[in-house]
């Protein structure tokens, strides 16, 4: 594999297969890659790993991979201290690898308790490049979806009609869409899910909000609040936090004593 520009370090393309899209509840069950060196050479790797959780027929059907076929295959956790000494040089690429790839690994670590650390570290995500430079807006969905020009773009009562418009066309061009309204928000959710600040910072209450970013990203809130407060009064004194993390945040500080704070964020803190 050439590319059209040089490399001062390793990069490593790849990609996962995994028992569905939840960071916190699913797991990897195969990892493959290609690594290119700065002098050109190539190593490519293939790895299946047995997720300790059953594979969804749903995403069987997805990537062909069943319970049967990583049976006998080492957890991700046994793996994991050379997969990061492997990736440790490199930089990442890969398709949607900023949205999910690169989460849910970083997950898979964190549970396995190996750090990669991702501080100067570059990414290239080709899904990301594919949504810059294509148009993607609704006056492209009507070229493609309605084979029209859409003449009224950015005025309200146009935008809703072209919209209405290539929902019928989408629902005629693909039988394999849901015929109802649940069907069909089941469907966006599944590829985009609803998130607030509050979902983006910590996992459902019902799930005992656990970190999904920053650099206490796994750990339980009520866990931090005690072992580390200065990080969450750092959250509270942030000028661009939200109102319902602040919310969440104090609540969780509650029963802790008060901490000093600069208003700075902790040292070696990354939010």
């Amino acid at each position: 594999m050439k590319l059209p520009f040089d490399l001062e370090r390793p990069l490593v393309f790849f990609d996962l297969e995994t028992t569905g899209l939840d960071l916190k509840n699913d797991r990897i069950v195969e990892l493959a890659f290609i690594k290119i060196t700065p002098h050109g050479d190539v190593l490519e790797r293939e790895r299946r790993f047995n997720p300790g959780i059953p594979i969804p027929p749903e995403a069987t059907a997805v990537h062909g991979i069943s319970d049967a076929d990583v049976a006998d295959e080492l957890p991700f956790a046994r793996t994991a201290r050379s997969l990061a000494d492997m990736l440790d040089d490199s930089d990442l690429a890969g398709f949607n690898v900023r949205r999910f790839d690169i989460p849910m690994l970083l997950a898979e670590f964190a549970r396995a308790g190996v750090d990669l650390d991702m501080e100067g570290r570059l990414v290239v995500d080709m899904q990301n490049i594919f949504h810059r430079e294509e148009p993607r807006d609704l006056s492209a969905a009507a070229r493609f979806y309605l084979q029209r020009e859409h003449e009224e773009a950015h005025t309200a009562l146009g935008d809703i009609r072209t919209s209405a418009g290539v929902l019928g066309a989408q629902l005629q061009r693909y039988p394999h869409l849901p015929r109802d309204l649940v069907g069909l928000h089941a469907y966006c959710e599944e590829y985009a899910p609803t998130r607030t600040e509050a979902d983006r910072w910590f996992s459902p209450p019902e799930e005992g909000r656990v970190f999904r970013r920053g650099k206490y990203r796994g750990r339980p809130l009520a866990e931090i609040a005690t072992e580390a407060p200065d990080y969450l009064q750092w959250m509270i004194g942030a000028d661009d936090m939200d109102e319902e993390v602040i919310a969440i945040v104090r609540e969780a500080l509650a029963g802790s004593p008060p901490t000093a704070t600069s208003g700075e964020a902790p040292e070696g803190t990354q939010a």
